[in-house]
C-alpha cells in the first residue's frame, strides 16, 4: 500500500473506498453523503499516469482527518435552542456555556453591637477594598456613621471559588420612607436613593383614665411613640404627675403609614388630641402658619407651646416637690429649690425653652449642671446630669425641646434623677405652679385658615368611628 500522504493520489483513493483501522463503520456511514459527493464526481477523460487526478485528494484527506478528530474528541451537550445558534464558533461557545458560574447570592446581615458598617461587611466576607469603595459611594446618600447596631443590610454577592465574593450591591433602610444603597456598574459603585410606596391613613384612639394616662393609653392600643408625642404636646401646660385624676379622659388622632402588604411601618404626627381634666376639655390641633411654623393650637388659635416647658423630660416620675424637706443626704430640713424627676440613667433632658447657656460644668452638690437664660426674666437649671450632649457649653444657643444632656446621679444624689429649677428674676420659683409665659397667638389670615383647618380635622375625627378604626386622610 502506498504510504499515507496528503499529496498521494493512491492514498486518497484508498481513503475514499475503505475506512482506516480503528474507525467505526457507523462513523463512516454518517459521513456517507460527503464521501458520495467525492466518489460520484462527473466522468472525466483518461489522462496519462503522470498527470494528477481531477478530484482534489487533499480535500478528501482533510475531511477524513476532520472526521477522525471529531470521533476522538468528546462532544459537549447543549440545549437545542443554544446549539442551533452556534455557527462557525459553535465549539468555542459550547465550552464557555459548559463552564457555568454560580448564581449571584442575596444575603441579609445584621450590624453587630459595637461594630461599624465596614466591620459588618468584612465579617460577611467582602474584600476590604470593595467595602471601602462601596461605603464611600454610599456616603453620598446617607452618613455611614448613622448605621446602628441591629441595622439590616441586604448584600448581593457574586460567589468566588477561591477568596471572598465580589460585592455587586448593598442596600438598607435609611428611614421609614426611603431605602438607599449602591450598585456595581461599569465605572464602579453607584449610589441611589429610592422612595418607598406607602399609604398614609389616620387612626383614632380614645379612652377613660382610671389611674394614669400611660396605662389608659397603652390599654386602648396607643403605641408608645404616639403617646410620647401626645405628652410632649401638652407638657408646657399640664403636670402629668399632679393634674391627671381618675375619671379624666383622652382622645388622639394620628398618622400611620403602611406598605403594600398592609404592614404598619411608621407612626406619624399627632393631628388632633384632647385631654379632659376634671371635666374641662382641652383640645389641640396641629397647624402650619404662612411662615412655615408648625405647632399645636387650642380652639381659639392660642399656641399650646409656652415659652417654657413645665417638665423637660419624657416618661419621668415626680420624686420630690418644691419646698422645705428633710435632705436625704445632709439629714436636716432644707429648702428644695426645684423639683426632682426620677428616670433611668441616660434618659434625654430637654431645654425647657429657647435661650443661651450661661453655665455648663460642675457646681458643688448639683454635680454636672447646666443653666439656660431664656430672656431678661426667666432662666432654668438642670442638675445631677450623667453627661452633657456634645457641643453644650457656655454661650451655646439652644432651642426648646433640644437635648442638652442625660439623666445621672452626679453630686449629692441618692439615685439617677433630674433636678429641675425655674428662676424668675434670679429667684427660685415652683416649676409646677409658675404661670408660664404665653405662646404664639394666631391673627388675621392665619387665624381664618386655622379655623377652616380645625373644622376639617374635627370632621375627619368624627368619621373615625368606632375608636381604633382607620380611615384614609384627604
Amino acid at each position: 500500500m502506498a504510504p499515507f500522504s496528503i499529496g498521494n493520489p493512491a492514498a486518497a483513493s484508498t481513503l475514499q473506498t475503505r475506512p482506516p483501522q480503528g474507525v467505526a463503520r457507523e462513523a463512516v456511514e454518517t459521513q456517507k453523503p460527503i464521501v458520495k459527493a467525492s466518489v460520484e464526481a462527473p466522468p472525466r477523460k483518461p489522462r496519462p499516469q503522470t498527470e494528477p487526478a481531477a478530484a482534489d485528494p487533499e480535500a478528501n484527506t482533510l475531511s477524513w482527518i476532520e472526521r477522525l478528530q471529531r470521533e476522538q474528541t468528546p462532544s459537549l451537550v447543549l440545549d437545542d435552542d443554544v446549539a442551533d445558534d452556534q455557527g462557525d464558533d459553535g465549539d468555542d461557545l459550547q465550552i464557555e456555556t459548559a463552564a457555568r458560574t454560580p448564581a449571584n447570592l442575596d444575603k441579609t446581615v445584621t450590624v453587630p453591637r459595637g461594630d461599624t458598617l465596614a466591620g459588618a461587611l468584612n465579617k460577611a466576607g467582602i474584600d476590604r477594598r470593595e467595602a471601602h469603595a462601596a461605603i464611600r459611594k454610599l456616603s453620598k446618600v446617607m452618613n455611614p456613621r448613622r448605621v446602628r447596631a441591629g441595622q439590616e443590610l441586604t448584600l448581593t454577592i457574586a460567589p468566588a471559588e477561591d477568596g471572598p465574593g465580589r460585592l455587586l450591591g448593598l442596600s438598607m433602610e435609611k428611614d421609614f420612607a426611603h431605602r438607599v444603597g449602591v450598585r456595581l456598574g461599569e465605572g464602579g459603585y453607584e449610589s441611589y436613593k429610592e422612595k418607598k410606596v406607602l399609604e398614609r391613613r389616620l387612626a383614632r384612639v380614645a379612652g377613660p383614665i382610671k389611674s394614669s394616662l400611660y396605662l389608659a393609653a397603652t390599654k386602648a392600643g396607643l403605641t408608645v411613640p404616639v403617646l410620647a408625642d401626645l405628652i410632649r404636646a401638652y407638657s408646657w401646660d399640664v403636670d402629668f404627675q399632679r393634674d391627671i385624676q381618675p375619671g379624666d379622659a383622652f382622645e388622639v388622632m394620628f398618622e400611620q403609614y403602611s406598605d403594600s402588604t398592609g404592614r404598619i411601618v411608621h407612626y406619624g404626627e399627632v393631628i388632633f388630641a384632647s385631654l379632659t381634666l376634671t371635666g374641662t376639655r382641652l383640645p389641640i390641633y396641629r397647624f402650619t402658619t404662612r411662615h412655615g411654623v408648625t405647632s399645636y393650637f387650642n380652639e381659639k388659635g392660642h399656641g399650646a407651646k409656652k415659652a417654657l416647658m413645665r417638665t423637660p423630660i419624657d416618661g419621668a416620675r415626680l420624686s420630690s416637690r418644691y419646698g422645705k424637706r428633710r435632705h436625704p443626704i445632709l439629714g436636716y430640713t432644707k429648702k428644695h429649690t426645684g423639683v426632682d424627676f426620677a428616670a433611668p440613667p441616660g434618659t434625654p433632658i430637654y431645654a425647657a425653652g429657647d435661650g443661651v447657656i450661661d453655665y455648663a460644668g460642675r457646681k458643688g452638690g448639683y454635680g454636672k449642671y447646666i443653666r439656660i437664660r431664656h430672656n431678661s426674666e426667666y432662666a432654668t437649671a438642670y442638675a445631677h446630669m450623667r453627661a452633657y450632649r456634645r457641643g453644650m457649653r457656655k454661650g451655646k444657643r439652644v432651642k426648646q425641646g433640644q437635648v442638652i444632656g442625660y439623666v445621672g446621679s452626679t453630686g449629692r444624689s441618692t439615685g439617677p434623677h433630674l433636678h429641675y429649677e425655674i428662676l424668675r428674676n434670679g429667684r427660685h420659683t415652683n416649676p409646677l405652679k409658675v404661670k408660664m409665659p404665653s405662646g404664639e397667638k394666631l391673627r388675621g389670615k392665619d387665624l381664618k385658615r386655622f379655623q377652616a383647618k380645625r373644622a376639617d380635622i374635627e370632621r375627619l375625627y368624627a368619621a373615625l368611628v368606632p375608636p381604633g378604626k382607620v380611615a384614609e386622610a384627604n
